[in-house]
Order: structure tokens, then C-alpha cells, then sequence
């Protein structure tokens, strides 16, 4: 069979993500200068996309842009005080007529059915409201923040009503008071807020400023080590900055995966939710990729796994059922379903050694660290159980494992029992490893 083209071949490998997607929960977080950029609908378009796949949404707008417009004409400007806006009355006008102008927008364009339009044919319900309450936040070192707030709670009964409706919650950065008042509130602050009290399945940053952070960023972070990233890179943008310590501390309560995103990339949006490896930055709680035993489930991916390498003559070949009479032996590393790597341990306990054998990575993710991953895990597995060395048999990776520690040994060297297996038409190189 031929290679299918390249669209055939991606929605092939977005078909997984599209049905784990559906009736999931996302918040989605984009600031005024995505309303303002002349590629926005294309965004919405995206967005529309999602909805359409039978994702529940919240969108989070910020109007900074808008905000800072408006004051111009009244010849003012928005003044931060330790990174930290202080909203006057003045300001607080220019933020509402900003907010509501914004709103009016993103819903104009969420309701275009032109025919021709990626929006053809489409009726999504938008609906926005009271849900956020707020507070102020206050005097801080003498300071006072005006009608700066904070988020006090999401109503999050109501924004489950609208999800439940089919409609698509929007989110202004404003909040609301019991005694009435208006508070100007940080979009990453309600967006973190709303994915929480929902319990969101994602939670997603589209920013304007990660492309210069981007350098400093990993793909995968773990929440508990987004304070010392912050820290060791001071040259972070306050916005990815904020962004990641809303991530890291939704994550902590809860909320299973955040995503950092680049807005102005084309598509990145699509791209991070529909392929496997994603184009901008995940935080998660626990490792995104773990290493686990393998399972009897398992058996057809290993398969699928060191075929190739079987065929090359690289391996030799295992049979179903030997593979699943033998599956405790493996641990795998999987990343959305997919195998990336695998490896097994066979022990030898009357020598004290074991067998390093099925070392495999997925030839999408090599030079990724997985072997290494892999090698160290089996190699404290080892040393838990007393074995003092490590041995593999190999016919053309030779390099790597000496470049590991590996030393060549002869036939001699390994256990009695496994000398008596030994493939002499294979000719495999021997390789020791003391633990």
C-alpha cells in the first residue's frame, strides 16, 4: 500500500485525541491582543473546531491592548506598583468599556455561518455573566491596589449549567462584589480560578510573549518544579511568568494538564491538542510520560515495537507467546497510548548477574534520553535484588552500551545457563556492566 498523503496521515493520528477529547472540559485562556491581531478569526475558527468535537469550553479574554487605548485618550495610563496594577476610577471606566467591547467581538465572530467559512453551517451559543466574585486586593505596603481584586470563587454551578447546554462560557477579566462593586482581575487569575472550580480537564495559555521564553522552557515540566524554573531564569516574560504559576498551581489542585501555547504561531492551538508531541509547554502533576511495568494489555504494543528492529536481525525474534509468559520481566514508557520504549530484565541469581535485553525506543522519540531512562530504572532494579552485574548480548549496538559503562567480555563471562543459549550463528557481542 502506498503512503497515505499528509492530511490523510494526520487525521489518522488525531482520530485518538478527537475521541478522548469529547465532553471533556477546557479552559482556554487568550489575551486582547489576540482580539486585536487581523488573524483572530482564524483562532475562533480553531475554537469553533474544538466545539464542533464536542469539547465543553470556557474562554478567558484578557483586553490589556483595549484597556491601554482607552486611557490614552483620556491622557492616563495603567500604573504597576511589585508587578501589580493599581486600577483607579478613571482606569476602571477604560477596563469595562474594553471588556465589553472585547466580549461583543469574540461573540460576533463566534456567531458568523457564512456559507464558504470554515464557521458554514454552525450555531454556537456564547454566554457570559456574573460568575466570577471578587475582592479587593487592597493596601499592600502602604500601596493601594484601587479596584484592582482578586478572584474570591467561580460559580461554578452555573458555568456547568451553560456547559451542559451546549453553550460556550465566556469570561471577561472582571469580577463582581456583594456590595456591588467592579473589580479589574488578571485573566490568568480567573482562567486558573474557573479550571479549578470546574476541575478541569485542561487548562490552556495562548500567550503572546513564549516565543522569546521559549529557549528556557522544557516541553514537559513537572508543577512541583515551576517555582525553580521561574527562579533560575529571570529573564522569563512577566506574562509566561504568571502563566506559569497559575499552571503549576492549578495542577496542584487538580486540574490534570496545562498547557503553555504560542498564539501567534498558526494552528498551534490545533497542533497541541490533536498530536502527540504538541508545540508548546505541559505541565502536569505527574510525569506525562511514566514508566511503568508492562501488562498482559501491553503485549501487542511491545510487539509492534521490536518488530522492526526482528526483522533488521537487530533482535531476536519473540513470539507472542513467549512475550506473554514473560511480560513481568518488561517495563515500558507510553506517551497517549503510544509505546515510546521498552526494555526487560532476565536475573541470574546464582552468578548475581542479569541480563539487560529488548532495549527498544520508538524511532519517533530516539536521542530523547528514554534508553538512559530505561537502563537506569532496570539497573537499580538490579541492585535492589543483590545482582552485582549487568551483561547484554548484542549485534550492532555496541557503541551506545560501552558509551554507558559496557565493557566487552567473552563468551566465558556469562552464566553457565545463558552460555548454553548462546546463538553462535548470531555471533552477539558480550558487554558487562559492574553495578
Amino acid at each position: 500500500m502506498s503512503e497515505p498523503d499528509p492530511f490523510v496521515a494526520w487525521m489518522r493520528q488525531a482520530t485518538p485525541y478527537i475521541h478522548a477529547h469529547r465532553g471533556c472540559t477546557f479552559v482556554i485562556a487568550f489575551g486582547g491582543e489576540a482580539v486585536a491581531d487581523a488573524q483572530f478569526p482564524s483562532l475562533v475558527h480553531d475554537i469553533a473546531l474544538l466545539h464542533g468535537c464536542g469539547i465543553r469550553l470556557v474562554l478567558v479574554h484578557g483586553a490589556r491592548p483595549q484597556i491601554e487605548e482607552r486611557l490614552a485618550q483620556h491622557g492616563a495610563q495603567l500604573r504597576y506598583v511589585n508587578g501589580l496594577r493599581v486600577t483607579d476610577a478613571t482606569a476602571l471606566r477604560c477596563v469595562k468599556e474594553a471588556a465589553g467591547t472585547v466580549r461583543v467581538e469574540i461573540e460576533a465572530l463566534l456567531s458568523l455561518g457564512l456559507a464558504n467559512s470554515p464557521m458554514a453551517g454552525v450555531h454556537i451559543p456564547v454566554v457570559s455573566g456574573n460568575v466570577v466574585t471578587a475582592r479587593p486586593l487592597g493596601v499592600i505596603d502602604g500601596v493601594d491596589y484601587g479596584h484592582t481584586g482578586a478572584v474570591r470563587r467561580v460559580n461554578q454551578q452555573m458555568l456547568r449549567a451553560l456547559l451542559d447546554q451546549g453553550a460556550v462560557a465566556l469570561m471577561p477579566p472582571l469580577g463582581y462584589s456583594p456590595t456591588g462593586e467592579v473589580f479589574n482581575l488578571s485573566a490568568a487569575d480567573v482562567a486558573r480560578s474557573a479550571a479549578v472550580a470546574l476541575e478541569a480537564d485542561k487548562l490552556i495559555f495562548l500567550l503572546e510573549n513564549v516565543a522569546a521564553s521559549a529557549p528556557q522552557l522544557s516541553a514537559q515540566l513537572l508543577a512541583r518544579d515551576v517555582a525553580a524554573v521561574i527562579s533560575a531564569t529571570p529573564e522569563l516574560h512577566p506574562e509566561v511568568s504568571a502563566c506559569l504559576r497559575a499552571g503549576a498551581d492549578a495542577c496542584q489542585q487538580g486540574v490534570r494538564r496545562v498547557h503553555l501555547v504560542a498564539r501567534q504561531q498558526p494552528g498551534a492551538l490545533l497542533r497541541e491538542l490533536f498530536t502527540r508531541d504538541g508545540s508548546g509547554t505541559l505541565i502536569s502533576a505527574a510525569p506525562y510520560e511514566p514508566l511503568r511495568p508492562a501488562r498482559i494489555e501491553d503485549v501487542t504494543g511491545i510487539l509492534e515495537l521490536l518488530r522492526p528492529l526482528e526483522e533488521r536481525g537487530v533482535l531476536v525474534r519473540r513470539e507472542r507467546e513467549r512475550l506473554e509468559t514473560e511480560i513481568e520481566r518488561f517495563v515500558l514508557t507510553e506517551r497517549d497510548g503510544l509505546m515510546t520504549s521498552c526494555a526487560a530484565l532476565y536475573d541470574y541469581p546464582a552468578d548475581s548477574m542479569a541480563e539487560l535485553a529488548c532495549l527498544v525506543v520508538h524511532p519517533d522519540y530516539r536521542g530523547s534520553q528514554r534508553g538512559e531512562r530505561l537502563l537506569e530504572h532496570l539497573a537499580q532494579q538490579a541492585r535492589a535484588r543483590n545482582i552485582k552485574r549487568l551483561f547484554v548480548l548484542t549485534t550492532q549496538t555496541a557503541h551506545w552500551f560501552q558509551e554507558r559503562g559496557f565493557q566487552a567480555a567473552g563468551l566465558e563471562a556469562l552464566p553457565m545457563a545463558k552460555q548454553a543459549l548462546y546463538n553462535f550463528q548470531r555471533r552477539s557481542k558480550v558487554f558487562i556492566k559492574t553495578l
